[in-house]
């Protein structure tokens, strides 16, 4: 198979090749705002599905799968803003810093990707200009227009994970995961209710992921850079393969993140306890 072709920016999407960028509830009032960095597993018609079989894209190296349905059916239930991505994270992980080492990889979980080949900087730049950078000032335009409007905004990443790994086949037990950086006030209090509505979860905490402030990107420039409360979720893949799971996740998960926001904001509080602040740092 033959390395990917040079592309100039500006040149790689055709036009029957979908809008990066997919938006519900545009104008929500909600206190929460959700994103999808790995919701979709298209590929620009041109590139040919980087050299590899419909089956590489559709597992989950090319995808987080299942989450979509989770996110927009929280969006839903939040009366959320959901803004979410559309194509492969092969072609580009919008959730890696763009000229990272693994934003467009060549090897995946085992999987060696032909497209990613050998990519001179014109291919590059073409995929962070026409598919990364259109989805991260869709965000923060969003969030720009909330914060001029005083809202306050809980940031919710939303992400699926595999059970297992082929490169390293040992059973990720996790039923969900919740992970954060330096800021880590919100994801406690969500940690603690999300135990308490279901003590038969296998919650991980900073697990299967930790957030990477150097390598990954849309939590640490959206949450961090932004001071804003955020949260990154992560669910396990193979309880997400109905519809019915994905539903089943997102009624859980409203549940939780309002409890969670209501018991955050009180003990915000001027007076509040500390024994009040469920959840914050020793």
């Amino acid at each position: 198979m033959q390395a990917a072709p040079s592309t100039e920016a500006g040149t790689l999407l055709g036009p029957d090749d979908p809008a990066p960028v997919g938006v519900l509830n545009e104008e929500s009032a909600s206190r929460f705002f959700l994103i999808c960095d790995h919701a979709g597993n298209a590929v620009p018609r041109r590139l040919g599905q980087l050299g590899l079989p419909r089956a590489e894209l559709d597992r989950h190296i090319g995808i987080d799968i299942g989450i979509l349905g989770v996110a927009r059916a929280l969006a839903e239930r939040l009366e959320a803003t959901l803004i979410f991505q559309r194509y492969s994270r092969l072609l580009i992980d919008c959730n890696r810093q763009p000229h990272g080492p693994t934003a467009m990889a060549e090897v995946a979980d085992g999987t060696e990707v032909p497209g990613n080949r050998d990519l001179d900087a014109a291919a590059r730049e073409a995929r962070i200009a026409e598919v990364m950078r259109p989805y991260h000032e869709a965000i923060e335009a969003a969030l720009d227009r909330r914060d001029a409007q005083g809202q306050p905004t809980f940031l919710v990443a939303m992400h699926s994970f595999t059970p297992r790994l082929l490169t390293r086949p040992t059973d990720r037990p996790w039923s969900i995961g919740l992970c954060w950086g330096p800021n880590d006030r919100f994801s406690r209090h969500t940690l603690q209710h999300l135990t308490d509505d279901d003590g038969d979860l296998v919650v991980g905490a900073n697990e299967p992921y930790t957030v990477d402030m150097v390598h990954d990107y849309s939590i640490p420039v959206h949450g961090e850079d932004r001071g804003l409360d955020y949260l990154e979720i992560e669910l396990r893949q193979d309880l997400l393969a109905e519809e019915a799971a994905q539903i089943a996740w997102a009624d859980r998960l409203a549940r939780v993140l309002n409890r969670a926001a209501d018991t955050y904001r009180q003990a915000q509080q001027p007076g509040a306890r500390t024994g009040d602040r469920a959840g914050g740092r020793p």
